[in-house]
């Protein structure tokens, strides 16, 4: 399976389970998206969603680009983008908080999907980071306009996007990114950083979520994510990119 849900103590635990190529998203672990946002809008009890990675390396690499790497066109990358991104923000907009427990590296869409949860849990000696640039394109799941809403310094988050290189933990907590650091077993950091929430008050957890929801509407948030969609899908259509893909497949062989 290459994804597992489970529900513990009122908090639903989503873990991407491809650690042998380091957490990548493919179409079934999307289909374990689906399922999830189901789950919450269809059981009242779960006061929590917590994302994380199996291993303890990699929470998320981004997309498999052993098989997103077969989308060529503009038209084919962007139906793949734009259907993720929709689906990402339905995750983004559930109507109880969502927390990133980001076991190790997160990079590329990785990131992305760390930074659209309401909170990151970050093990020490992970890394994080926009590495798009790097092939030649921008975040394309709307992990961009993502970051500009999480109220970190406008000069932090463009060098963030465009340096594109991981961040060390010391660094993410410094511009604002990371919550917490935390250090030994994740689920044990995930459980000490919600007892400090009003966790029997579901009410208030949403009443404070719809408020962060009702902004972003108002702010047309689900357009904006779909102009960094259109964007990435022109980049991604440039041979930049497609030289950019294949220099670094080669290198994994």
């Amino acid at each position: 399976m290459t994804y597992s849900i489970e529900i513990k103590k009122e908090m639903l635990i989503f873990e991407i389970n491809r650690p042998a190529i380091h957490n990548a998203i493919n179409g079934d672990v999307m289909e374990g998206f689906k399922q999830l946002i189901n789950n919450v809008k269809t059981n009242e009890e779960i006061k929590l969603v917590v994302i994380t990675g199996a291993g303890e390396k990699t929470f998320c690499s981004g997309g498999d680009l052993a098989v997103f790497h077969k989308l060529k066109t503009e038209e084919e990358s962007y139906g793949m983008l734009s259907e993720t991104a929709k689906i990402l923000y339905e995750l983004a907009t559930l109507p109880v908080p969502t927390i990133a427990l980001v076991n190790g590296t997160a990079v590329g869409g990785g990131c992305e999907i760390a930074t659209l949860c309401d909170f990151r849990l970050v093990k020490k000696d992970a890394k994080c980071g926009f590495i798009q640039g790097t092939l030649g394109i921008t975040s394309g799941w709307g992990g961009g306009t993502y970051l500009f809403e999480k109220g970190m310094r406008h000069d932090y988050i463009l060098q963030m996007l465009t340096e594109a290189v991981p961040y060390s933990t010391d660094r993410l907590m410094s511009i604002g990114w990371a919550t917490e650091i935390y250090e030994g077993d994740k689920l044990s950091a995930v459980n000490q950083f919600a007892e400090k929430m009003i966790i029997p008050h579901v009410n208030v957890l949403k009443a404070y979520k719809l408020q962060a929801i009702r902004k972003w509407e108002q702010t047309r948030l689900y357009d904006r994510i779909m102009d960094e969609v259109a964007t990435c899908s022109v980049l991604w259509a440039q041979d930049a990119h497609h030289e950019a893909v294949d220099s670094f497949l080669s290198k994994k062989k």
